[in-house]
C-alpha cells in the first residue's frame, strides 16, 4: 500500500494479550488484512491501520470488538475474527456483539456459549416457544445447541424424559440389508447424537439415565403412536423426514413439552420423487404463534473456516443451476 494513504495508531498495552489476540502466526491480522483491503504494522507497541479512510474504520472497529470480547475472557478465534468482519461489513454496528450468556457447562467444564447472532436467536426462540425449528447449513450448530437446552431443561428439572430422533433412511440404504439386529442397525444413524450427549452430559450419567429411560435415542418409527408428555424432543435430519413422518412427529407433542426440529434442506437423502417433510411443513406452520422457524446462514458455521466457504459455493452452483433451469424451459 502506498504511503499517502491515511493511517491510525491502536496502542497495544499487554503483550502477552496481544500475541492471543493476533493468532498463531498473526492469522487474525492476515485475515483483517485481506478481508477489509488494509495493511496492519506492528511498531514498538503500536498497532498501524493503513488503507482507506472507509476500510480502516471498519478494521478500527472490528479491533475494538475483538479486544472488547479478549477484555471479556473471550477466546479469540479465526472463526470470531471472519463473523466479526462479515458483521461490521455489513454496516451492523449497532447489534449486540456480546455472547456472553452460557447455555451450560459440559462434563469437562467447558462452557457452551453462543458464537453468532444466528445462534443467539435460535436460543432465545427456543426459551420462548413450544416447537423451534432450526434450519440451514452443517456446522451452524443446531443440533448441538438444541441438546445442550434439552439437557439444560432435564438438569433443571423442567422436563422429565429428553428424546431424541432421527429418520434412519438416508443416502438411499435401507436397514434391511445392513447386518445386525434393529438396534444394530440404527445405531449408526443415532451416532451424532450420542457424541454429543456424551460430551455435555458425560458417559456415565448418560447411561444412567439411559438404565432408566430418561433419555431416549431412537429412530423416528419408534415416535408413532405416543403423546409425550413432560419431554424435551429433538428431531434431528428432520429434510430425510416426508411430510407424513413429519406431521406424525408433531402430532406426539403432550403437555409440558417442547419439540424442536433441525435439518438442512440442501442436504436431503430421501429417494428420487419423495417430498421433504421439513420443505412442506415450512409452508403449512410459518405463522402459528408458539412455533418458530430460525434460518442459519453461513455466517453461522462455526467449523473450520472453508466449511463458510463450501456453503457459499455450493449455494451460488444450486442459484446458476436454477436460473439455467428458467432459461431453458
Amino acid at each position: 500500500m502506498s504511503n499517502n494513504f491515511p493511517e491510525k495508531r491502536i496502542e497495544l498495552i499487554n503483550h502477552e494479550k496481544t500475541q492471543e489476540l493476533f493468532g498463531s502466526f498473526d492469522e487474525n491480522l492476515k485475515i483483517i488484512e485481506k478481508e477489509l483491503l488494509v495493511s496492519l504494522l506492528i511498531r514498538e507497541g503500536v498497532l498501524k491501520i493503513i488503507g482507506d479512510e472507509k476500510n480502516i474504520d471498519r478494521a478500527s472497529r472490528v479491533m475494538e470488538i475483538l479486544m472488547k470480547k479478549q477484555d471479556e475472557g473471550e477466546e479469540i478465534s479465526s472463526h470470531t475474527v471472519s463473523y466479526i468482519i462479515a458483521l461490521v461489513k455489513e454496516g451492523d454496528e449497532d447489534k449486540n456483539y456480546d455472547f456472553d450468556d452460557v447455555v451450560i457447562a459440559t462434563s469437562r467444564g467447558k462452557l457452551i456459549k453462543c458464537k453468532t447472532l444466528g445462534q443467539k436467536d435460535y436460543i432465545n426462540s427456543i426459551r420462548k416457544n413450544d416447537i423451534v425449528f432450526g434450519i440451514g447449513p452443517a456446522g451452524t450448530g443446531k443440533t448441538y445447541l438444541a441438546m445442550a437446552m434439552a439437557i439444560k431443561a432435564f438438569k433443571n428439572r423442567e422436563v422429565n424424559k429428553i428424546i431424541l430422533t432421527r429418520p434412519a433412511v438416508e443416502a438411499g440404504e435401507k436397514l434391511g440389508f445392513l447386518p445386525g439386529d434393529l438396534q444394530e442397525k440404527v445405531d449408526p444413524y443415532l451416532r451424532p447424537l450420542y457424541d454429543a450427549l456424551h460430551e455435555i452430559m458425560g458417559i456415565d450419567l448418560f447411561q444412567k439415565n439411559m438404565e432408566k429411560g430418561l433419555i431416549e435415542v431412537a429412530p423416528l418409527a419408534y415416535m408413532r403412536g405416543r403423546t409425550l408428555n413432560d419431554s424435551y424432543i429433538i428431531l434431528d435430519e428432520a429434510q430425510n423426514t416426508t411430510p407424513e413422518q413429519m406431521k406424525m412427529f408433531l402430532t406426539r407433542l403432550g403437555f409440558g413439552s417442547k419439540v424442536i426440529v433441525t435439518g438442512d434442506v440442501t442436504q436431503i437423502d430421501l429417494p428420487k420423487g419423495k417430498s421433504s417433510g421439513l420443505r412442506t411443513v415450512m409452508e403449512i406452520l410459518n405463522g402459528i404463534e408458539g412455533i418458530d422457524f430460525i434460518y442459519f446462514t453461513e455466517k453461522d458455521v462455526v467449523r473450520h473456516r472453508l466449511v463458510q466457504d463450501i456453503v457459499k459455493a455450493y449455494e451460488k452452483y444450486e442459484i446458476n443451476k436454477e436460473d439455467l433451469n428458467d432459461f431453458s424451459e
